[in-house]
């Protein structure tokens, strides 16, 4: 049976269960119940793993010393499962002391299953919204990868700043305009799509796009943007059409 296949009192008594016993374990310098829920199929006690690690170590500062150290440990566990927790509950911890664990997430950029590598993703995203200044410099560190994955994977990890604060990202992402991946290409025009719907966003994208060279991939940036607000118009605060006007204007000509 799976978490939501419970009822609510016995999600709310399951997460309590999870978090007695993780931090028991934590408290004793032991790993195995982390490790139990951490390799779980069912998502949702994975994630109830990674979440209460993360309470626990912004809760109990005389037990980081032992959160990091289990983690580490788990770290290089043979399921992937495991190794995938551990880097969201990095995550969970980047986003008050993202110092702590700088080294750690770098571990799992080359890991060898996708979902671990998808989790850096996913902990950067967190971490950058929460606690940009050390994100941003992990990101920084790994922007001119030789491995175009990695390169990719960074490109995502700083997608969720760019929602409110643009102007944090969008240096990073002119860097990479000529990537010669098409991939990467195509992924920055995506991540250029999604942060310029936001309230504030668009102004500030369109100004740093008529700054690039890569006259090819800002054409097909800002096409995008446009897509992205006709398909999120209920969620943007301009209709398509008035996007289309004011990127001409801003432009000096029709797209």
């Amino acid at each position: 049976m799976g978490f939501y296949d419970l009822s609510k009192a016995a999600r709310e008594n399951l997460v309590s269960e999870v978090s007695d016993a993780i931090r028991l374990d934590i408290t004793d310098n032991k790993s195995d119940k982390l490790r139990t829920f951490a390799s779980n199929t069912d998502t949702y006690i994975r994630k109830n793993a990674y979440l209460t690690v993360g309470r626990i170590y912004s809760d109990s500062q005389d037990l980081r010393e032992v959160i990091l150290k289990v983690l580490d440990e788990l770290s290089k566990d043979a399921d992937e499962k495991v190794r995938q927790t551990v880097a969201y509950a990095l995550g969970e911890i980047g986003k008050v002391d993202a110092e702590k664990i700088a080294e750690m997430p770098e571990q799992a950029l080359y890991d060898e299953h996708h979902s671990v590598r998808n989790a850096v993703i996913g902990s950067l995203k967190q971490m950058g919204e929460k606690n940009s200044k050390p994100t941003l410099e992990f990101a920084k560190r790994f922007l001119h990868h030789p491995n175009p994955k990695i390169r990719r994977e960074i490109i995502h990890g700083v997608e969720l700043r760019g929602r409110t604060h643009p102007e944090d990202i969008l240096p990073l992402l002119a860097e990479l305009q000529n990537d010669p991946d098409r991939m990467i290409r195509e992924t920055i025009v995506h991540v250029l799509g999604q942060i310029s719907y936001k309230k504030g966003c668009l102004e500030k994208v369109v100004d740093a796009l008529n700054n690039w060279n890569n006259k090819e991939l800002v054409k097909k940036a800002l096409n995008e943007i446009i897509d992205v607000h006709k398909r999120y118009e209920r969620f943007s605060g301009k209709s398509a059409e008035e996007v289309k006007v004011y990127i001409e204007h801003k432009i000096g000509g029709k797209l």
